[in-house]
């Protein structure tokens, strides 16, 4: 019995660091995803995407325009759903 008592903020500390560590996994991949989007499609390789015709534009403009925005607001929802999921596998969800 107290050995489990001793582990237990030991292994509280390891759930914390593993709950974190994949908390910073999420937020790089999303960041990744988001920068690739907004400065690679947007803005390095428009010229590339420029023979793409998209809504009587060039793909690398709608990327700029509208692309970037809706793939963010898609990552929004991802995180959330993702962090949701996180909580729940590292028991500190709030329901």
């Amino acid at each position: 019995m107290a050995d489990q008592i001793s582990n237990s903020p030991a292994r509280a500390a390891e759930s914390g660091k593993g709950y974190w560590a994949a908390n910073v996994r999420l937020i790089i991949g999303c960041l990744i995803v988001w920068a690739l989007v907004s400065f690679g499609f947007g803005i390095l390789l428009r010229p590339l995407l420029s023979g793409i015709p998209v809504g009587g534009a060039d793909l690398g403009f709608w990327f700029a325009q509208q692309g970037s925005i809706i793939v963010f607001l898609c990552l929004i929802f991802f995180y959330a759903w993702r962090m949701n999921k996180l909580d729940r596998d590292y028991g500190v969800d709030e329901e």
